[in-house]
């Protein structure tokens, strides 16, 4: 089942990764530029103390090792083809100054084990921006199908992950996705409630 979860979650992640590349592209979604950034930084960090605590094989948390691969290039898709609303705005800048707190005491203390515990921390922080965006708007730009995917490799990443901080991050993951598709569907029921004003 090992072998299983890691080929799995690999597979799964790279499909995921062309299928964000291709919609970017096309411009059928419109990811939020600050939450992959932040993906990108948070999630790089956690491989690197996960690592560093212990004995641990990048192996041992895959969904860890190959989210990076995945959100980094979504992130850089999102840059080179996102349109505007995709960019930073003044509540990401806010988020991003708790990630740079976050960097900083690793910097200081050299603590793998609590800046990667903090990294989960922002890991859920970096879901913000997106979510922010979706209250503000009332408009959701995320796909379910993407989102579906990820939530499978991270359940499937539980058959193979070693350690507990791999069990913090792949639950954290589970978690998170969950609650973000859960707020992806409100988002789109309250505007299909909302109704529409007839032109005169």
């Amino acid at each position: 089942m090992t072998l299983f979860s890691i080929y799995a979650v690999s597979l799964l992640n790279l499909i995921l990764a062309i299928s964000y590349f291709v919609l970017i592209y096309q411009r059928k979604i419109r990811p939020s530029l600050a939450m992959w950034v932040f993906f990108t930084l948070a999630i790089g960090m956690s491989l690197f103390t996960y690592l560093k605590d212990g004995q641990n094989s990048m192996w041992d948390n895959i969904l860890n090792t190959t989210d990076l691969f995945f959100v980094s290039s979504v992130a850089i898709s999102v840059f080179l083809f996102g349109d505007r609303s995709t960019r930073f705005n003044r509540f990401d800048l806010f988020c991003l100054g708790i990630v740079t707190l976050v960097v900083i005491f690793w910097l200081v203390t050299q603590n793998h084990l609590i800046t990667n515990l903090l990294v989960q921390a922002i890991l859920v922080i970096a879901y913000f921006p997106v979510i922010n965006r979706m209250m503000r708007t009332g408009e959701n730009h995320e796909s379910y199908l993407l989102w579906g995917g990820m939530l499978l490799a991270s359940v499937l990443a539980m058959l193979s992950v070693k350690g507990g901080l791999a069990v913090i991050y792949t639950i954290r993951a589970v978690i998170s996705t969950a609650l973000l598709m859960a707020i992806m569907r409100y988002t789109d029921l309250r505007k299909k409630s909302v109704p529409v004003e007839k032109e005169e």
